[in-house]
């Protein structure tokens, strides 16, 4: 799908309701059922989450404004899970960075022969 469809999409779909929007996924969701070309992106396991318990409180007859809020909660959770994960890699690239950066301790010479531990020169 080329991304001037997508946007147009994205424009018509914010012009609706939460409720007509569910209807569009359902409808595109048997679309793809029946006609998929491809396999369709697996999602992120958060992702996967936050479908599952959309679904959940869709099949529930939840009212769309208690859906969205509580989509929006999840959305929020995993920003920060997010924020979280690259700060934690930030920090351990940085303390692999400095593992690899610092300096080996040299190691005392040991004599090569027996004439350099009579002399001992090294």
């Amino acid at each position: 799908m080329n991304e001037f469809l997508k946007k147009r999409i994205e424009r018509k779909l914010e012009a609706l309701s939460d409720e007509r929007v569910y209807q569009v996924l359902d409808y595109i969701e048997f679309l793809e059922s029946k006609y998929a070309a491809r396999s369709p992106v697996q999602p992120s396991p958060l992702q996967r989450l936050a479908e599952t318990v959309e679904d959940t409180l869709r099949a529930g007859r939840m009212s769309a404004s208690a859906i969205k809020g509580t989509m929006d909660a999840m959305a929020a959770a995993g920003r920060v899970m997010s924020g979280l994960a690259a700060a934690g890699k930030a920090v351990v690239d940085e303390v692999a960075g400095r593992a690899v950066e610092a300096p080996e301790k040299e190691q005392p010479k040991l004599p090569q022969n027996s004439s350099e531990k009579a002399s001992g020169t090294a």
